[in-house]
């Protein structure tokens, strides 16, 4: 008999069981190590929650639906970031389970199960998936939305346009992004003769009306708020230097999705001198509108989502990891029926080391940029900065810490103590409508920023911002690791209440 792995059979017989295997290990992998490494909540989360704590229509940083799940899933822990931490995972799960779902309809389990796997290795779905904001929210729903606009579209599935409606509503209310991607959507229906005749039905109507209704609110706002115009366009002698950072956005996610490459390049024949028996994923004909729908959400939304980033000079591309959820569906598809999966052990292992490597770089981030001088940014002791200037405070005044300004890193991390406070982004307050400056004196707050002297001299724009500000003595904090850096130097001064 012909030795086949353990692994191959389970794809065959139990490709859920696989799936369920494989996205759950991910996910455990990253809710446990931003709880062990993190100190401090990584990218722009701190804003988020910070903006979810207000619970506005609209913001400038987009639609409202992912801050506002922020700070419910950060409530619900307690007022801990592991709630947050666990939300993102929950949406990465989502997003592999719709997208199995999707490869399923279209090639069968068993090669949905081998897209999914090639998926997986997208660095886009590891650590970013931690930072959960808009674009982690919105990979589940444009995952969902592409399976059942195929529901719809390809197999006539007139039961999938309620869910299609509300998906396509919530994603509006998630990502500014989210217009496009339901124009690619709408152009490859009018492009199809099946496509045509779906959009011809009364479901589409009311499909329309329940997605009008949601995005309502949120478009009462961008009318009101006149955000709706575009960005400048860019001169015509800046052309060639925005077509050069395309080129740059477009080389950058190849890198992403370099696991995929790599993996298809090994398992390729070609490279093989002596002839094996490999083994076979099966699959039935591929229906040709099938083919058509995943190559072209696999292409368009890169091309379209790079082209624009580049052209308004954007510094990553717009959507996300969203626009490469479709690269390892659309390699199974261009493989054909049979799926040869040569060297076994080797695409084990590579597949391992694409999936582990991630995190094993966030560890030696961690552990070892401290001992070169560099700073970690989340290895800032957020709990610790967070507790002192509430509780100083609330000593000095016998009031809760209501709002805090100044530096807006710090900033952010003192509005995630226990009280809540409001942010104020006091070098453009216009980004934090719900607290002004006059609202601000009357009800105090703190003014944070990072010293650079012992006696607490606050900079020059913070200075000129709060005249008569009297800086208290500066408070030192030491870094989780301790490496070569110097202590964490706050300056901090209390404008006390006006009010009783």
């Amino acid at each position: 008999m012909r030795f086949t792995s353990l692994i191959i059979e389970l794809i065959r017989a139990r490709p859920r069981l696989v799936v369920w295997l494989v996205v759950l290990f991910q996910a455990a992998l990253w809710l446990i190590l931003p709880l062990v490494l993190y100190r401090s909540p990584p990218g722009d989360l701190a804003t988020v929650l910070a903006y979810g704590r207000e619970y506005q229509v609209g913001t400038d940083l987009g639609p409202p639906l992912a801050f506002w799940l922020a700070d419910i899933a950060f409530r619900l822990a307690g007022n801990h970031i592991f709630g947050v931490y666990l939300l993102a995972q929950l949406c990465f799960i989502a997003t592999f389970w719709g997208l199995f779902l999707l490869g399923r309809a279209i090639v069968g389990g068993q090669q949905a199960v081998v897209a999914v796997l090639l998926t997986l290795t997208v660095t886009a779905f590891s650590s970013p998936g931690v930072e959960f904001g808009p674009l982690v929210l919105a990979r589940p729903l444009w995952a969902l939305l592409l399976l059942h606009s195929w529901l719809v579209i390809g197999q006539g599935r007139r039961n999938a346009w309620f869910a299609l409606s509300i998906e396509a509503g919530l994603l509006l209310l998630t990502t500014s992004a989210a217009i496009g991607l339901l124009l690619l959507v709408v152009g490859f229906a009018l492009a199809t003769a099946r496509g045509r005749r779906a959009l011809m039905s009364f479901d589409a109507l009311f499909a329309l009306l329940v997605v009008a209704v949601l995005a309502l609110p949120y478009t009462v706002w961008l009318i009101r708020a006149d955000t709706l115009a575009l960005p400048p366009w860019p001169a015509i002698a800046d052309l060639s230097g925005r077509a050069l950072h395309w080129g740059n956005l477009l080389g950058g996610l190849v890198l992403a999705a370099s696991g995929i490459v790599l993996l298809v390049v090994l398992n390729s024949g070609r490279t093989r001198r002596k002839p094996e028996e490999a083994p076979i994923i099966y699959r039935p004909p591929v229906d040709p509108l099938a083919r058509d729908f995943v190559y072209f959400f696999a292409i368009a939304p890169a091309l379209a989502g790079s082209l624009i980033s580049g052209l308004f000079g954007l510094d990553r591309v717009a959507g996300g990891g969203i626009v490469l959820l479709m690269s390892g569906l659309a390699v199974i598809v261009a493989t054909g029926d049979l799926v040869h999966l040569r060297r076994q052990q080797v695409l084990r292992l590579v597949w391992a080391a694409a999936v582990i490597a991630p995190a094993i770089a966030v560890t030696l981030t961690t552990l070892l940029l401290p001992w070169t001088g560099g700073e970690v940014a989340t290895s800032l002791p957020a709990t610790a900065i967070a507790h002192f200037f509430g509780d100083s405070f609330e000593r000095r005044t016998n009031h809760p810490l209501r709002a805090v300004t100044g530096d807006a890193q710090l900033a952010t991390l003192i509005s995630l103590d226990a009280g809540r406070p409001h942010l104020l982004l006091d070098a453009a307050p216009e980004r934090t409508p719900w607290l002004t400056w006059a609202k601000f004196t009357e009800t105090g707050g703190v003014v944070v920023w990072r010293a650079s002297d012992t006696v607490g001299t606050p900079p020059a724009d913070i200075a000129q911002r709060f005249p008569g500000l009297v800086p208290e003595v500066p408070r030192a904090f030491e870094w989780p690791v301790t490496g070569r850096q110097p202590l964490l130097r706050i300056g901090w001064a209390i404008v006390r209440p006006k009010t009783p």
